[in-house]
């Protein structure tokens, strides 16, 4: 027969078995681990990178609108406006396309089209960035030149569009998973009420997976921010002053096309380039989380 525990007094804690101990430690591990990779980049970046920035000054570094390694001219203005626009004309393109696929993916798709649809979401998710940027360089840069009558293809347009492309995955695959992880009975309920599916799906299933699908936009966004195989590839690499069919250059670009020659102080501010772009992605995964954070409080009130 069962003993009755009192009411009020202590429970007793259950015993970890060995193999659980041994788990928990390799977690913690990992957890810690995790935290230390943060704190030695960090560090890293930050030793790296100040020594340029007080060489030639916060305000020049960070104002300048010219790149001259050669008169050691080091202004990064252009730089980050342009990683600044493609980065939101690749959020405001991509996202609106991959929530509204996730959602004919994991609501409205018929079962006979979903397995290879699937199929195609995972292997662009799969294609390499140099193949995004081959396939941007050979197709989308002369289409660009040929419909706006440019004289190069090469710019800003050209890499948001292969950056919109390539975010699509991340933020359908997420979203659609959160999406089909919302409880039945959230539906059927609404159903029950009178509403069409489509306002059940918009209404009801958005809404309740808005934690996972914030997730999907964040991975979106870091995709974008930090791409530079495939950007380079159609962006022409040129540090000039951000505009639609003028050639441009990202913070990842500038470093990936300079870093394998450069030497002293141009090395040093190519650092001071990743300091900022690692500042920036930081910048924009603490404004997500405070929106987000927001959000939930204003949907418990």
């Amino acid at each position: 027969m069962r003993k009755s525990h009192p009411r009020g007094a202590p429970r007793a804690k259950r015993p970890f078995h060995p193999a659980e101990r041994i788990m928990r430690v390799v977690f913690g591990a990992c957890g810690v681990l995790a935290i230390a990779f943060v704190a030695v980049i960090t560090g890293y970046l930050l030793v790296s990178g100040i020594p340029a920035i007080r060489e030639i000054g916060l305000l020049p570094f960070l104002l300048g609108t010219t790149w001259q390694p050669g008169s050691d001219q080091y202004g990064i203005a252009p730089v980050i406006l342009t990683s600044i626009y493609g980065t939101l004309g690749a959020i405001l393109i991509g996202v609106p396309l991959g929530l509204l696929f996730a959602i004919f993916l994991g609501k409205m798709c018929p079962k006979r089209l979903y397995t290879p649809i699937r199929y195609a979401v995972d292997l662009l998710a799969g294609i390499p960035s140099v193949v995004y940027g081959l396939v941007g360089m050979i197709v989308l840069v002369p289409c660009i030149q040929t419909v706006f009558h440019k004289a190069y293809g090469q710019g800003l347009l050209a890499a948001i569009v292969v950056l919109a492309v390539m975010v699509l995955p991340s933020i359908i695959s997420v979203s659609e998973t959160a999406l089909r992880a919302v409880p039945r009975e959230y539906e059927e309920a609404s159903l029950a009420l009178g509403a069409t599916w489509n306002e059940t799906v918009f209404k009801v299933s958005f809404p309740a997976a808005k934690s996972g699908i914030a997730a999907a936009v964040v991975l979106g966004i870091g995709r974008a921010v930090g791409e530079a195989m495939a950007v380079m590839m159609v962006c022409g690499n040129v540090a000039n002053m951000p505009a639609l069919f003028t050639s441009v250059r990202f913070l990842t670009t500038a470093i990936a096309g300079e870093m394998g020659y450069s030497s002293g102080l141009h090395r040093q501010a190519l650092f001071s380039v990743a300091l900022i772009l690692y500042i920036f992605i930081m910048v924009i995964n603490l404004i997500l989380n405070l929106f987000l954070k927001r959000r939930a409080g204003e949907g418990a009130k």
